[in-house]
């Protein structure tokens, strides 16, 4: 649908799990959570699905948490409202999976974008017609540890009673992998941007940047 160019819009409301079908692990499930086939914490990361539509170049993506940014969520669906062509908007969405009392639905969200956990964003394709960059990075650096965040959810706190070791590589590996996600998009959002640059070319470079190793004084 989104290599269609069709002017549709769609909103993905992101569980990070099979939630239609009794809470299974997806690809959407991060590092260290206890889902249904991850009984011991899902071992790898959660998949970047922004950063893959972005890929599309005529794509209008957003990252948002109506809980930490409403006026960030507002805005997001009236650019896509607005933007010619395909529009995906996903949505952090607290689930009943996650093992925490939805009455703290605003909380946990909060939470997941101060952790890192959730960075919003919004990448406008309209903007590169300006000689703007596209990508808007609209929350902050990370400013909580992950373990703040992961601590007050069930599907990542039981696993420090079941696996106690595994859990603290798992913590140790996300909080590492949110701070590269940050920088990443950070990145991004700072460069130089006309109509000949591509997206795929610009994460490529930035990849082999940040995979050269460091030069010792």
């Amino acid at each position: 649908m989104l290599a269609s160019g069709a002017n549709v819009n769609i909103l993905v409301l992101d569980t990070e799990v099979y939630s239609n079908t009794g809470g299974q692990t997806s690809k959407a499930t991060p590092r260290g959570a206890v889902a249904k086939f991850s009984a011991g914490g899902k071992p790898s990361g959660k998949k970047d699905l922004a950063l893959l539509a972005m890929d599309y170049e005529n794509v209008y993506v957003a990252h948002v948490a109506y809980g930490a940014g409403d006026v960030q969520t507002l805005r997001a669906f009236l650019e896509a409202e607005a933007h010619a062509g395909p529009s995906l908007i996903i949505a952090y969405s607290p689930c009943i999976a996650h093992g925490v009392d939805l009455s703290n639905n605003h909380r946990q969200q909060d939470l997941a974008v101060k952790s890192g956990h959730w960075p919003l964003f919004r990448f406008d394709p309209q903007r590169i017609q300006q000689g703007k960059n596209p990508l808007h990075l609209d929350s902050a650096e990370p400013s909580i540890p992950y373990r703040d965040f992961v601590q007050t959810e069930t599907r990542f706190s039981m696993l420090w009673h079941t696996h106690p070791e595994d859990a603290e590589r798992f913590l140790a590996e996300a909080q590492r992998e949110v701070q590269h996600r940050y920088h990443h998009y950070k990145q991004l959002s700072e460069l130089d941007w006309d109509e000949t640059t591509r997206v795929s070319t610009i994460k490529a470079g930035l990849k082999q940047d940040n995979n050269k190793p460091t030069e010792e004084a």
